[in-house]
């Protein structure tokens, strides 16, 4: 069974960078696409962006849309988030994804999640 975990959060100034990594244990993966999803205290988790390993197409969100970036290194089972322009809306736990069920949105394996802060 594949176990994804991820890196890279913290605590960043409205207007900062943030990379979040995700890397897959267990068993190659690169016939499915990657995600990552994220949820704020008291809301449900929102979906943010999606990549597939096959030709790189990536889908966003409408929120991070211009701001945020997915993108996947093969060699290294890797998927990274570039959060750029980050807004105080944007704290939450960032889950990365995997095994795709249906794109873009839809996955069954989750990591354990990093917190991402966002201070005005």
């Amino acid at each position: 069974q594949v176990q994804l975990r991820e890196s890279g959060g913290g605590l960043v100034q409205a207007g900062g960078s943030l990379r979040l990594s995700c890397t897959a244990f267990g068993r190659t993966f690169s016939s499915y696409a990657m995600g990552w999803f994220r949820q704020a205290p008291g809301k449900e988790r929102e979906f943010v962006a999606a990549i597939r390993w096959i030709g790189g197409n990536t889908y966003y969100a409408d929120s991070v849309k211009g701001r945020f970036t997915i993108s996947r290194d093969n060699t290294k089972n890797t998927v990274y988030l570039q959060m750029n322009s980050l807004k105080p809306e944007d704290t939450a736990v960032y889950y990365c994804a995997s095994d795709l069920t249906k794109w873009p949105t839809d996955f069954r394996s989750w990591g354990q999640g990093t917190q991402v802060t966002v201070s005005s």
